[in-house]
This record gives C-alpha cells, sequence and structure tokens, in this order.
C-alpha cells in the first residue's frame, strides 16, 4: 500500500500539464493534472496517514491544520481558475490513488461536462445587504425620559420602529436579488453573518452568490453603483471569483 492518497482541488477542461509546472499543493507538493473523456481532475500526493479518515475527522477539529490546508487549496484552484474553466471540489477531497481518480472521470465524466458546460464563461460574484441603521428616518436626540413609564413607552416605540425598518430592508434587499439575478445563470442562497462575523455594525439581510456571464459584469456594476444612495440599504458586491458555490454537482457525481 502507497504512503500516499490522491488530493483533488478541482475538475477542469484544457489544462496542458505544463500550466500545473510551478503549482505547489498542499503539503507542498507537485500539483498534476489527471484527464479522462475530455475532462481533467487536478491532483496532487498527500501524507495518507494525514488525510485517512479517522485521521481527517481529528485535522478537521485543529483550526491551524485546517487554515493552513484550505490557503494551499483555495491557491491551487484561484491561480488556475486565473485562465483556466474550473469546477472546485471540497476541501480534503481524497481517491485511493490515481487510478481511482481515472475511473471517477469515466464514470461521471457526461456530468462533470455538464457542469464545466454551465460554467464556462461565467463567474461567481457575491452580494450582501446590510440594513441601514435609522432605516432613512430622520435622525434626532429624543428627548430625556421624565420618568420610568416614559422611559418604556418610549423603548417600545423604537423597538417596533427597528422592527419596522428592518422589514422595509428586507422588502429592498428582495427587490435588489431579483434585479441581479435578472443577469445571472444561476444564484446561490448563503446564511446571513451576525454583526460578530461580517465585521459590520448594520445587520445584513441577504448574502447570495450569482453566477454571472463574463460580458454583464459592467452591468452589476452599474446596478450597484445606482444603489449607493438607498436610504433602506446599503449593498457590497465581491468578485469575480472561480465559482465555487456554483460546482456541488460536481462535488456529488464523485
Amino acid at each position: 500500500m502507497s504512503d500516499t492518497l490522491t488530493y483533488v482541488y478541482a475538475l477542469a477542461r484544457d489544462v496542458d500539464p505544463a500550466d500545473v509546472g510551478d503549482l505547489a499543493g498542499v503539503g507542498g507538493g507537485p500539483v498534476r493534472v489527471l484527464a479522462a473523456d475530455g475532462v481533467a481532475a487536478i491532483v496532487s500526493d498527500v501524507d495518507r496517514a494525514e488525510f485517512q479518515e479517522r485521521a481527517l475527522e481529528e485535522r478537521l477539529e485543529d483550526l491551524e491544520w485546517l487554515t493552513t490546508t484550505a490557503r494551499a487549496h483555495h491557491h491551487v484552484v484561484d491561480t488556475l481558475g486565473r485562465d483556466h474553466l474550473v469546477a472546485p471540489l471540497a476541501l480534503a477531497t481524497v481517491y485511493f490513488d490515481d487510478e481511482r481518480v481515472r475511473a471517477v472521470l469515466a464514470e461521471n465524466g457526461a456530468a462533470f461536462s455538464a457542469v464545466l458546460d454551465q460554467l464556462a464563461g461565467r463567474a461567481e460574484w457575491g452580494v450582501k445587504i446590510y440594513a441601514r441603521q435609522g432605516g432613512g428616518t430622520e435622525a434626532g436626540e429624543a428627548p430625556k425620559p421624565k420618568s420610568g413609564a416614559e422611559y418604556l413607552r418610549a423603548r417600545r416605540k423604537a423597538l417596533r420602529e427597528s422592527e419596522t425598518s428592518l422589514d422595509d430592508a428586507r422588502e429592498a434587499a428582495l427587490e435588489v436579488d431579483a434585479a441581479v439575478t435578472a443577469l445571472a445563470a444561476a444564484t446561490r442562497s448563503h446564511r446571513l453573518q451576525d454583526a460578530q462575523l461580517s465585521g459590520q455594525s448594520d445587520p445584513m439581510v441577504l448574502n447570495h452568490a450569482y453566477l454571472l456571464p463574463v460580458e454583464r459584469a459592467d452591468e452589476l456594476r452599474d446596478l450597484v453603483a445606482s444603489l449607493a444612495d438607498h436610504p433602506r440599504v446599503r449593498v457590497e458586491v465581491t468578485g469575480p471569483w472561480v465559482p465555487y458555490s456554483f460546482a456541488q454537482a460536481a462535488q456529488g457525481a464523485s
């Protein structure tokens, strides 16, 4: 039995082995190309003792190891994705050896090709929308309450206004989503991030990814620019990215 497993970073098309000649993968191993039926797997060897199932379960609880591995994984995918069509696979996707990878490519060639066809000429963009604090209402310093009862009434009023403002922001976010979706080939909804994770003081009301044809990128930028002074929401756009959010079909078929 070999001391290594084959780690798969992504599926790709039209990749020459020379294109990955300078790339180092997880653990520093050289990156290679395995091809079958017109689909290529971007791979490298990793230590079996580190990536076999039981050891991997423990490793995934090690934040330092997870961060290092994720950086190496994304470096390979992002570097290759600058000039090639790629469908990223999940972190720590490993197979017994190269022959097993080739067999999976042959068994699922049609499904993998369909995923790559969907991603061709498209890139992922992220859109995060935040409710503006105050919700566009005029701000003013409230008078100091004269009693505990008055304080409670003011507090209840503020809470009602805050909830109304948040509802308005959610409605506005859905309108923005509809406009971006009209430009996109596909969309994915991601979990809303709390303020501690997002680093924003305003509450997030939408967190979506969009698979956008490259020729429509300027339309997206113009749309976001037109929303710069929106009274209810603040829109943040990121990208273009390798389409991580839209390669699940490839992962499922593997």
